[in-house]
C-alpha cells in the first residue's frame, strides 16, 4: 500500500507525576489497516490509545489523524479545536460500555450525531438505525440498557461510535469485561468491520482475535513499543524475549 497513513504518532511520552508511562512512542496506521496492540497489564497500551484521541493529555510528542496535527501542550481555542476535530474522527469503544441507562438503545446511537455534529434528525435516525442493524441489534432499539447482556451492550456502543462516521475506531480492550460466552459476538462485529474497511487500533488480550484479524500486531512492554510485525511472525518467530514470553503464556492458557 502506497496511502499516506491516516495516524501517525511521533516522540510521544506520558507522565503521570514521577511515573513515566509511555516513552518515545511512534506509530503509524495505514487507512483500512487493523492493528492488534498486545502487551501485559500495566505496559501503557491503554494510556497510548488515550492519548491519540485526547482523553490522556500527551506530555510530549505529537499525533497526526487525517492530516490533522496536535502537539503536546497546546493550549487554548486552536488546540481545543484541533482536539474536538481529532475526537470527530476517531469513534472510540471503552472496557466498560458507558451507555446513557436513561436513554433507550437507539437514542443513545442518536444522541452523537444531533448532539455533537448537529445532524437533522431525519438524516441521524436514518445512520443511527443502519448502524444498529450492521451490530445486529436494529430489534432492541426501544429497550433500555439495562435490559441487553454484557455483548448486546457493547454492540451497542459500537454502533454509537460508528453513528459518528469516524474515519477510523479505537478500540480498548472491548471484550474485557464480558462473560466468555459474550466475547465471540463482539469479535465477530469487529471482524465484520475489519472485513468492510474500516481502520482499526485495538488494544486487546484476545490473541486468536489478533492473529486471525490484524494486518500487523504491536507489542508494548514497559511503556514502548518493542515489536511489530506480521501476525504470523510475532506468533511464530518473536524477536525480544518478552513477547516470546507473552505469546508462551497465551498458549498456556494464562493471561
Amino acid at each position: 500500500m502506497n496511502a499516506e497513513p491516516i495516524i501517525r504518532v511521533t516522540g510521544l511520552h506520558k507522565w503521570f507525576g514521577m511515573l513515566h508511562v509511555l516513552s518515545d512512542v511512534g506509530l503509524e496506521v495505514l487507512p483500512r489497516e487493523v492493528v492488534c496492540i498486545i502487551g501485559r497489564s500495566g505496559s501503557g497500551k491503554s494510556t497510548f490509545l488515550r492519548c491519540i484521541n485526547f482523553l490522556e493529555e500527551p506530555s510530549a510528542g505529537s499525533i497526526e489523524i487525517d492530516n490533522l496535527i496536535v502537539r503536546a501542550g497546546g493550549k487554548g481555542k486552536v488546540h481545543r479545536q484541533l482536539v474536538h476535530d481529532v475526537r470527530l474522527k476517531t469513534g472510540m469503544v471503552f472496557q466498560e460500555f458507558d451507555l446513557f441507562p436513561h436513554l433507550s438503545v437507539f437514542e443513545n446511537v442518536l444522541e452523537g450525531p444531533i448532539t455533537v455534529k448537529k445532524m437533522d434528525k431525519t438524516k441521524a435516525t436514518e445512520i443511527a438505525e443502519m448502524n444498529l442493524d450492521r451490530v445486529g441489534l436494529l430489534f432492541k432499539k426501544d429497550e433500555y440498557p439495562n435490559r441487553l447482556s454484557g455483548g448486546q451492550k457493547q454492540r451497542v456502543a459500537i454502533a454509537r461510535a460508528l453513528a459518528m462516521e469516524p474515519k477510523l475506531m479505537l478500540f480498548d480492550e472491548p471484550t474485557s469485561a464480558l462473560d466468555p460466552e459474550l466475547i465471540g459476538e463482539v469479535l465477530n462485529v469487529m471482524k465484520k468491520l475489519a472485513q468492510e474497511g474500516m481502520t482499526m487500533l485495538v488494544v486487546t488480550h484476545e490473541m486468536g482475535f489478533a492473529r486471525e484479524v490484524a494486518d500487523r500486531v504491536v507489542v508494548m512492554a514497559e511503556g514502548e513499543i518493542i515489536e511489530q510485525d506480521t501476525p504470523e511472525n510475532i506468533f511464530k518467530i518473536p524477536k525480544d524475549v518478552r513477547t516470546k514470553a507473552l505469546i508462551d503464556r497465551y498458549r498456556s492458557g494464562g493471561q
